[in-house]
């Protein structure tokens, strides 16, 4: 008797897969391993799709990282009751966003990029703009001031983070430990005398102290 060769199996559709899986995972590959190994084909992989399955929810890896980003404000970004002088509301409203990113600063390295935004974060944004106006300023000085309070937030995170990564990756003394440790006193008199305390002066948490500097000099008259 003739035998018969068992029915083929065909490939069927690849499962579908909601937005929020798409977010969810590819949040779970930038906690555990950073930005750069997150790509379209690595995050299919992960859910067991195809990157042109992806690509019905999302265009392409820019705009997932902005659904990161609005995910994670969404999440974290809790707004506070807020101080009534306007001066104070801006340095709350900053600090509070310096709050949230220094637990994950991988979002500051995605907002670095400065054209990628997360909408949900964009009430802190406006607190800021709008404090500084009725502290005085133009509306175009009070988006200037802005732009230095972020930069000065997003900076203060990123060096930090690195600092903390380099520590953890290699114990060995590092460049700047080496260099001051070799200081001329009579060609840098200040930083010879300080270069024993270098590194525990710099690794203090300063941030509020140079924000209000920071809003003070914004606020300052010109």
């Amino acid at each position: 008797m003739p035998q018969t060769s068992a029915p083929r199996k065909t490939l069927g559709r690849p499962p579908r897969i909601s937005r929020q899986e798409v977010v969810t995972t590819a949040r779970r590959i930038v906690d555990a391993e950073g930005v750069h190994r997150l790509t379209m084909r690595r995050l299919a992989t992960e859910i067991g799709s195809t990157p042109m399955a992806l690509y019905h929810h999302v265009r392409n890896k820019e705009e997932l990282l902005v659904l990161l980003l609005d995910d994670y404000a969404t999440r974290t970004l809790q707004r506070p009751e807020l101080p009534a002088q306007p001066r104070e509301r801006v340095i709350a409203a900053a600090a509070t966003i310096h709050e949230a990113l220094a637990a994950c600063p991988w979002i500051v390295e995605v907002l670095t990029a400065d054209d990628l935004m997360a909408t949900s974060a964009l009430w802190f944004v406006e607190q800021i703009v709008d404090g500084l106006i009725e502290c005085g300023l133009p509306s175009e000085r009070a988006v200037h001031g802005y732009r230095a309070i972020w930069y000065y937030t997003a900076g203060e995170i990123v060096v930090r983070a690195t600092a903390a990564r380099r520590r953890t990756d290699d114990t060995r003394p590092t460049y700047r430990e080496q260099v001051f440790t070799d200081l001329d006193p009579t060609e840098l008199p200040r930083l010879a005398q300080v270069a024993d305390h270098w590194s525990s002066l710099t690794a203090e948490d300063t941030y509020l102290d140079g924000l209000r500097a920071l809003v003070d000099g914004l606020l300052a008259p010109r």
